[in-house]
């Protein structure tokens, strides 16, 4: 048997990523490339969007697109009608199919019964609610503009409107929060019965309000040693309520098709790529994409990128192409964010050689500290691995 080509091409039909920049608030802990009042923007923004969608060179369409995502942003804080009409040109132009995992990204307070039912009925069958807390006090520590029963209408809403694959967005370990707090906001969300949860630790940004906060110590830090314990708190609860972890800050519900009990049928199959470091095709301003070899990142101004979209320039403001060790060392770091871990058969036809022959030191040294688990299919990290992630990833860059 022959050795497959160093990275052959992986034989599953890329995703396309469309990146809505606007927001009604911004809120205060984030660093998004998201913005507000660019109300009068919107319009232009969108124009631009679809005609970046029309240009897209015949050679990105080979692999087809199987998922679609829009993100921001709250890509609700557009109309109705222009969410459609990206979704009917994301078909039409690239060849999405009709059967394709096609995710939006909503926030309470943004969408009405009647919006959800005609995105649905446009051909959106995921929906990710950005809901961070079911805690108004929290909330408002947040800088969102919905109450937590705000939040939970918007899930009966989208229930209502047909969607029957519905994540949850959270995030725990703010400031002063306590893991009883934690609780009552996760065991709230688990009472919904979403599909999907996406768990995310509270991190202080640069520039964002919530440094400053911090900084002039109106708020205390984040506790790290809470926010682990917070982690530890919601794996043991989703696990008993019938969720599969399989992204170190993600999980779906368990179900009769699940292909293995690492990878529910429910996970995010646009983030599988991301996480799987296969192809994507980003489109509009701060939107990256990844051909296999090259990231390109378009430029993160959505005014810009209107004016460079609108003069007929290529809106993209850096290209960073990786080297073979390079996208080995990415394709490590981000494999083992999955619960599955890097499988050795994968790792080899792509790279043409074996895992060990590359990382077997570092595999024996984070296996001897109870962070990696190693058995003939692959390696993945330990619960306690999970729990210091970064340190076991930057062993991976060489």
């Amino acid at each position: 048997m022959s050795t497959p080509p160093p990275d052959a091409a992986p034989d599953r039909p890329a995703g396309v990523y469309l990146h809505v920049p606007f927001c009604r608030n911004k809120c205060a802990y984030c660093d998004f490339a998201s913005f507000s009042g660019l109300e009068a923007l919107h319009g232009r923004y969108v124009a631009a969007l679809l005609q970046e969608i029309a240009g897209v060179p015949s050679d990105r369409l080979a692999s087809g697109f199987d998922t679609l995502f829009v993100g921001g942003g709250t890509p609700t804080a557009l109309p109705v009608d222009a969410l459609v009409g990206l979704l009917r040109i994301c078909q039409q132009r690239l060849g999405v199919s009709r059967t394709a995992e096609v995710s939006l990204e909503a926030n309470p307070g943004t969408v009405s019964p009647a919006d959800l039912a005609a995105l649905r009925s446009a051909g959106y069958n995921r929906l990710s609610l950005g809901v961070q807390s079911l805690r108004d006090d929290e909330l408002s520590l947040l800088g969102r503009i919905h109450s937590a029963e705000e939040a939970v209408q918007a899930y009966h809403w989208a229930r209502e409107a047909g969607f029957t694959n519905v994540n949850l967005d959270l995030i725990y370990g703010l400031p002063r929060q306590t893991a009883p707090q934690w609780r009552e906001s996760l065991e709230r969300a688990l009472d919904l019965s979403p599909d999907h949860l996406s768990l995310y630790a509270l991190s202080v940004e640069e520039g964002t309000p919530l440094e400053e906060c911090v900084a002039r110590g109106a708020l205390p830090a984040p506790d790290d040693d809470a926010a682990a314990d917070m982690y530890v708190l919601a794996e043991d609860l989703l696990e008993r309520a019938g969720y599969a972890h399989y992204e170190i800050s993600n999980w779906a519900r368990r179900g009769p098709d699940d292909a293995s009990p690492d990878m529910p049928a429910l996970a995010c199959r646009h983030n599988l790529k991301y996480w799987r470091n296969e192809p994507y095709l980003g489109l509009g301003s701060a939107a990256h994409s990844y051909d296999g070899r090259c990231r390109r990142g378009n430029v993160t101004s959505p005014i810009e990128y209107v004016e460079r979209v609108e003069a007929g320039r290529d809106p993209t403001a850096e290209v960073e192409c990786r080297d073979r060790d390079q996208r080995m060392d990415e394709t490590m770091m981000l494999g083992l964010r999955l619960v599955e871990g890097v499988v050795y058969a994968e790792f080899a036809r792509r790279f043409g050689v074996e895992l060990g022959t590359v990382y077997g030191a570092q595999i024996a040294e984070a296996s001897e500290d109870g962070l990696l688990e190693v058995d003939a299919r692959g390696i993945r990290l330990t619960p306690r691995g999970r729990l210091l992630g970064n340190r076991v990833f930057s062993a991976f860059l060489r």
